[in-house]
Parts: C-alpha cells; sequence; structure tokens
C-alpha cells in the first residue's frame, strides 16, 4: 500500500467516525439537485476536531508541495474551502484569497475576496469536489484575473465522470486526499457498510441521476 493510499483511507475512516460523511443506502438523502444519493457529505465538520484537522492539513501541504509546488498564493472555494485554505496558507507562509462561485450583488461585486496579482500562480483549496461545475468557476474567475492555476486539490472527490471531464476540458488538474472507491473500502472493513450495500453505492456513482428513481 502506498503511502499516500494509506493516508487517503485514514482521511476516510476520520470522515466516517465523525459522520462527517454518511451512509444510508436503504434511507437516501435528496440533494439539491433532486438526485437521490446513498452519500451525504459535509466536510466542513472536520474542522471541529483538532487532531482531524490538523492530519487534513498536513495532507493538503504534501500533496500541494508533490504535485504542484509551493504557489504564491492559495486560494479557497467558498464556503466550504475557505477555512481550509485559511490552515494550508498558514502553514505554507503565503497569501490566501478567498473565491465565490459567483459574484457579490451588493457593495463591491466582488468574485474574488483578497489580494492576488497577475501572473501570480495558485493552488485552489476544495473541501468536495461533485460534478465539478462550481470549483471550475473559480478557476475560470482567477484565470481571468490573469493568475496561473497550477491546480485545485480537495478532501473528497465521489469520483464522476462529468467532473474528470469537466476538469480536462478547462485543462485544470486536480487531485483529492480521499475518493468514493477508498471510502467504501474503508467503510466496510470497519462496518459502516455490508457487502450488500457495496453494490448500491457502485450502482449510485455509475448513474446518480437515475439511481433511487
Amino acid at each position: 500500500m502506498t503511502q499516500k493510499t494509506d493516508a487517503a483511507l485514514k482521511i476516510a475512516e476520520f470522515l466516517l467516525q465523525i459522520k462527517a460523511i454518511k451512509l444510508q443506502p436503504a434511507k437516501p438523502f435528496t440533494w439539491a439537485s433532486g438526485w437521490k444519493s446513498p452519500i451525504y457529505c459535509d466536510n466542513r465538520i472536520t474542522l471541529s476536531y483538532p487532531k482531524i484537522r490538523t492530519y487534513i492539513r498536513q495532507q493538503f501541504v504534501n500533496t500541494l508541495t508533490e504535485k504542484f509546488g509551493k504557489p504564491d498564493v492559495i486560494a479557497g472555494v467558498a464556503t466550504g474551502g475557505i477555512a481550509q485554505a485559511a490552515l494550508v496558507a498558514q502553514e505554507l507562509g503565503v497569501p490566501m484569497i478567498y473565491v465565490r462561485s459567483e459574484a457579490k450583488s451588493h457593495g463591491l461585486t466582488n468574485m474574488i475576496e483578497g489580494v492576488v496579482e497577475k501572473g501570480q500562480s495558485v493552488i485552489v483549496i476544495e473541501d468536495l469536489i461533485s460534478t465539478g461545475g462550481s470549483s471550475l468557476k473559480v478557476v475560470k474567475a482567477l484565470r481571468e484575473k490573469g493568475c496561473e492555476v497550477k491546480g485545485m486539490i480537495s478532501i473528497f472527490t465521489y469520483g464522476f465522470k462529468i467532473a474528470t471531464d469537466a476538469f480536462k476540458k478547462e485543462k485544470c488538474e486536480f487531485e483529492s486526499l480521499c475518493n468514493y472507491e477508498l471510502l467504501i473500502q474503508q467503510a466496510l472493513k470497519s462496518n459502516f457498510i455490508t457487502e450488500k450495500d457495496v453494490k448500491a453505492l457502485k450502482a449510485w456513482r455509475d448513474n446518480p441521476a437515475e439511481w433511487g428513481k
């Protein structure tokens, strides 16, 4: 097992333990999109647990420096990525900004909050990648500002093909500290789910829009 996989499984275990991720194939959740889903993810809960928060910060920094190198600026995606980005920027000793998925409708109508200059290299921190739509709006806004977006890192990704295709189209590299396959693997090992649940969870990931109808 590689060090990266080992870290991903440890994060999966943390997320399951603190119920940042809930798996309920028999009692699915309804997402804002209307999709029925056997999984619900709220990684903001990790901030309430210092040991877990610290471990995730360390893995962000390790992955970031190995994959992309140290950037000029760290950008957090509003709102879930803001606190994570602040922790990472503090560790690296670099400036931090955050970016909304759309401009404010009042005041200065900013989309980017904080100071970033044309030509600066930026790494974007996200808590969760679902379809990739809102995350890539942030990448586009930074590029329009003249920034060099080196890539994006999230705590967790569902690994939807629609997201993978969207990132490829935008020519934006992304990494995730933990993913859906490893989460299911760890959930089964730790008895959060049964073998029967695994089939339903895999079927959902293959066709989330139609699952549960």
